[in-house]
């Protein structure tokens, strides 16, 4: 007789807990997209066409400063993700909740990119609310 392992009963890791590990990946795609999309703003202001020099109330050097912060707690909170807790998925359910609104606001300089990250940002959202709960509180 062979002896095989015993798996434990109350194992939570589903097919399901796939989708928070592309919710995590793509959050930490999406803050470096975002971190360099903040320093374009920085270092090169011609990149981004606007018509004056104010996006909705800031100019794009505060612009810059706010999707290089946002880019880096995105990423951060991505990484936070892959650990499984439930802080974590909180955490990233707001700031994805955040970046979302942030390029809702920079849709007349680049509105491609910023429609795609709306999309990516409302993907995650929807992965770790309806498949948190399969997400485990370890690595594998």
């Amino acid at each position: 007789m062979t002896d095989f392992p015993k798996q434990r009963s109350d194992s939570r890791i589903t097919m399901w807990s796939g989708w928070i590990w592309f919710a995590a990946i793509v959050m930490v795609l999406t803050g470096v997209f975002n971190a360099v999309e903040g320093l374009v703003a920085l270092l090169n202001r011609a990149f981004y066409v606007t018509n004056g020099e104010d996006l909705v109330v800031l100019n794009l050097t505060t612009w810059g400063w706010v999707h290089l912060l946002i880019g880096l707690l995105v990423g951060a909170a991505g990484l936070a993700l892959l650990t499984g807790a439930a802080w974590a998925r909180v955490v990233a359910v707001a700031i994805a909740s955040v970046n979302a609104i942030a390029q809702v606001t920079f849709i007349s300089a680049y509105p491609v990119w910023s429609t795609i990250v709306i999309a990516l940002s409302v993907l995650v959202i929807w992965a770790i609310v309806v498949h948190g709960r399969d997400a485990t509180d370890e690595l594998p």
